[in-house]
């Protein structure tokens, strides 16, 4: 094993890395505005021939419940499910309980909850239904599309785009 040049590779690859990271949260970026800006949900990424490669599709954020103020959720479950409320040092919700409604008002979209029992609709202070996530889109290479960008790459069919390329120290100046 040749220490000093697996020291090289792993240098060397990091550096590319880093690159080819950088410039991909810019595409991602961009990406974004345009799928959210055009409002288009769903793109299929060609190469220059038509060949399919992958599909870009848009993840909306979804809604959720989240306790945006403990004590006044505390409160809150105190009053309607006292038994929910375990006591340490530090008194709390019981998580399982915390789960289960805030999974009720996510369905429901609202921070309101209806007691099974009694049929009473409670409005949860502390709650919020927000969007928990940002916007974002996912990457799905099609059968074979990894192999065909590779190909294409080397075959210089990628040429037109912005994509790193890898030059000279002498041909970079």
């Amino acid at each position: 094993m040749d220490i000093a040049a697996l020291a090289l590779e792993e240098a060397a690859l990091k550096a590319l890395a880093d690159s080819v990271n950088d410039r991909l949260k810019e595409v991602k970026a961009t990406m974004q505005e345009a799928l959210v800006g055009n409002g288009i949900s769903k793109v299929s990424a060609t190469l220059p021939d038509g060949t399919k490669v992958a599909t870009i599709s848009r993840s909306d954020a979804k809604p959720a419940a989240v306790v945006v103020d403990d004590e006044a959720f505390l409160a809150w479950v105190r009053k309607v499910s006292p038994d929910e409320i375990h006591t340490r040092l530090v008194t709390e919700v019981r998580p399982a309980y915390r789960t289960s409604v805030l999974a009720q008002m996510t369905a429901a979209g609202v921070p309101r909850v209806v007691d099974t029992e009694t049929g009473e609709l409670h409005d949860v202070p502390g709650v919020e239904v927000r969007a928990t996530r940002s916007l974002t889109h996912s990457v799905r290479p099609v059968d074979g599309g990894k192999e065909a960008i590779a190909a294409a790459w080397r075959s210089g069919r990628l040429a037109h785009l912005n994509l790193l390329q890898l030059e000279a120290a002498e041909e970079a100046s």
